[in-house]
């Protein structure tokens, strides 16, 4: 029988740590916390509370501790891992949902806030910038899910063998799901449910959050879908250039003359 674990990168989260440790715990053989260079006591109480605490000296960013979350999967042995938040944004009672599809074959399970008529509760100016995300996501690596940014998500074995993260900050989500798509895993979403009255949340501002992951999903355009990053750009000038035009001859059809 294989070893399955939680991960959760932790930065700060001494308020919320223990219980989200001890909410997991009912529900896998071993719980890691990654912490990233906190300065309170968060590797302190994780590890009271018998979670396997891997620290970094300095904090380097939610991309890198994802990247010791596999790191440590793999040397772990484990067969599934759940990576969740360690601020209490996600319930640890909905862990089973995510593991359950792993075992009908699905590589990677995205814990949605969309699907299934999810996300009622989200702030109007989150579900724009996460759409936009998501459809940058798919533009870029043809993976199309309804919740690109979330951070509740299992994995199988295949997936924690695979998935290599370059990225070291926020864009990590993105990154792991275009490694899915470059090694054929079969991912699927589950709803979820998020709460975001939390007392920290995010440490980063949602709008600059995600104009970071944009413009890093661009540069991934340009690379992966040279055709689309460079014929988008042409086809919307093309477009304004014909409605100009356009304009300019109703202007010149009606008499009117063009000024200088």
């Amino acid at each position: 029988m294989g070893l399955t674990i939680v991960a959760m990168p932790a930065y700060n989260e001494e308020h919320s740590i223990a219980r989200m440790v001890r909410g997991c715990k009912k529900h896998v053989d071993c719980v890691v916390v990654v912490d990233d260079g906190s300065s309170d006591r968060t590797a302190e109480i994780a590890a009271f509370e018998g979670a396997h605490v891997v620290r970094h000296l300095k904090n380097r960013g939610y991309g890198a501790a994802l990247q010791t979350c596999f790191e440590t999967a793999r040397s772990l042995g484990a067969t599934e891992m759940v990576i969740i938040d360690s601020d209490g944004q996600h319930d640890p009672e909905e862990i089973p949902k995510l593991l359950e599809p792993l075992g009908r074959g699905a590589d990677l399970v995205i814990g949605s806030r969309f699907c299934n008529g999810n996300g009622r509760d989200i702030p109007a100016y989150r579900k724009v910038g996460m759409k936009v995300l998501d459809i940058a996501t798919y533009l870029v690596g043809g993976i199309n899910v309804t919740d690109s940014q979330s951070g509740f998500r299992a994995y199988g074995w295949r997936a924690i063998d695979c998935i290599r993260i370059d990225d070291e900050g926020m864009s990590a989500g993105s990154e792991i799901l275009l490694h899915a798509k470059d090694n054929h895993l079969k991912v699927e979403e589950v709803g979820i449910h998020c709460r975001y009255d939390v007392k920290r949340g995010s440490t980063e501002h949602p709008v600059s959050h995600g104009i970071k992951v944009l413009l890093i999903l661009l540069q991934d355009m340009e690379l992966r879908r040279p055709l689309y990053y460079f014929t988008m750009p042409g086809t919307l000038l093309a477009a304004v250039g014909i409605g100009i035009g356009l304009e300019l001859l109703r202007v010149f059809y009606h008499g009117g003359q063009l000024r200088a």
